[in-house]
């Protein structure tokens, strides 16, 4: 998205956009490779026209020289948005981090920057408290290592991860903490060649931590422009299908269920053929799959996939695995939300829910948002059941009260 929007003060120019895919004064559509640039900062506009208007009447002529000094409109927009995800990051985790230090660099506060400390993984106890900075400096320089050393791809992933998972619970951050660690990879990578990996990887990156925190208007933008800069440079097809499996989980995220649903049908296809039925991102691609038929109140044959994938997902990855709790979660809910659900469905899924909330529990913590949410259903199937003897009413507030389920 464009870094202004004519008729907002300079000072409020960065503010609500995401990546730099419109024109700064019209909102013409350029993708990332239309239009013209402003020789000096980069600022993209779509013709001539617009862009003397916005030196004109815009701000531009007040902002140009500052976007240009901190590496251009792109990366000025990145360094704004991750100052602000920092801030909000350690807002929300101000109770939780009060009296403790950084396990990287053992301060309180950032020496440099002054930011609290954040913690959105499985940790427990003293361990797992960190300022974003550090954690974004630890993956940089493990990143570089990884190249430099021309290290194994598996090395290289692994790696890579700690731009999104703790490097001591091995649990990925979610909310806040993963949306900021999102903005702190974009900034980092995004000066490199449009078709460089760590650059692509890292666009990638910033959609899951917007969506991790909710953006998902903002994290949409991002998806789209990323499959359509793969698409023009002919990336390999997991690629593709990779950014197609979270385009269509936005899809979702946003109410457009009827757009996610056949993306989602592709992208399972598509791993069937390309890395078989007991591949991770198959078994992905499965859950995402069933999803939307959920959604869509298809019961039959989301629960007719589920009962197909879990057994794969149980032998191949084991039952902690998160997307192991998240294909079993989806399969009690194909249980709790059909009308034509008998008394042996229900019980079935408040079985399914009590043993996958046990394991969510042990593995992700209490405080987990899928740990949450699979406790909030069970509450639910257990009221649903005891009601099949009796009051109607305490079964159509648990139904009304089941949140939806949760692609990967």
């Amino acid at each position: 998205k464009p870094f202004c929007i004519v008729g907002l003060p300079p000072s409020d120019l960065t503010i609500h956009k995401m990546i730099l895919t419109q024109c700064a004064v019209c909102a013409t559509e350029l993708g990332l490779s239309l239009g013209k640039k402003c020789g000096r900062c980069s600022t993209r506009y779509c013709g001539a026209a617009c862009q003397v208007q916005h030196w004109k009447e815009g701000g531009h002529d007040t902002l140009c020289k500052k976007i240009k000094r901190a590496g251009g409109a792109e990366q000025y927009n990145a360094n704004t948005k991750y100052s602000e995800a920092v801030a909000v990051a350690a807002e929300a985790c101000a109770d939780d981090t009060r009296g403790q230090t950084c396990y990287i660099c053992t301060q309180a506060l950032h020496w440099k920057t002054r930011e609290g400390l954040v913690r959105m993984c499985a940790c427990r106890g003293t361990a797992g408290f960190a300022h974003v900075s550090c954690l974004a400096e630890q993956a940089k320089i493990l990143v570089a290592e990884a190249k430099e050393n021309n290290l194994r791809a598996k090395d290289k992933n692994e790696r890579w991860a700690r731009w999104h998972t703790c490097g001591l619970c091995e649990q990925q951050y979610h909310s806040v903490v993963a949306c900021a660690l999102g903005w702190a990879c974009w900034k980092t990578y995004l000066g490199r060649p449009e078709g460089d990996s760590y650059r692509q990887s890292a666009m990638q990156q910033l959609g899951s931590g917007l969506s991790a925190a909710g953006h998902h208007e903002e994290a949409l933008s991002v998806r789209e422009a990323e499959l359509a800069m793969l698409r023009r440079l002919g990336a390999p097809e997991h690629h593709i299908l990779c950014t197609q499996s979270n385009l269509a989980n936005t899809y979702a995220a946003v109410g457009r269920d009827e757009e996610a649903l056949p993306m989602r049908r592709e992208v399972y296809s598509g791993r069937l053929n390309l890395n078989g039925e007991e591949h991770g991102e198959t078994l992905s691609a499965a859950n995402n799959y069933a999803f939307s038929l959920l959604d869509l109140q298809r019961f039959e044959e989301a629960r007719s996939l589920l009962r197909k994938m879990i057994p794969v997902a149980r032998r191949t990855l084991g039952e902690s695995k998160r997307l192991t709790l998240l294909l079993r979660w989806n399969y009690a809910k194909t249980l709790c939300l059909d009308t034509g659900a008998t008394f042996d469905d229900i019980r079935e899924a408040v079985t399914t829910l009590e043993e996958t909330e046990r394991t969510a529990r042990r593995v992700l913590g209490g405080a987990h948002p899928l740990t949450v949410d699979i406790e909030g259903n069970l509450r639910n199937a257990r009221i649903m059941l005891r009601a099949r003897e009796g009051d109607v009413e305490p079964l159509r507030a648990a139904v009304e009260a089941m949140a939806p389920g949760d692609a990967q």
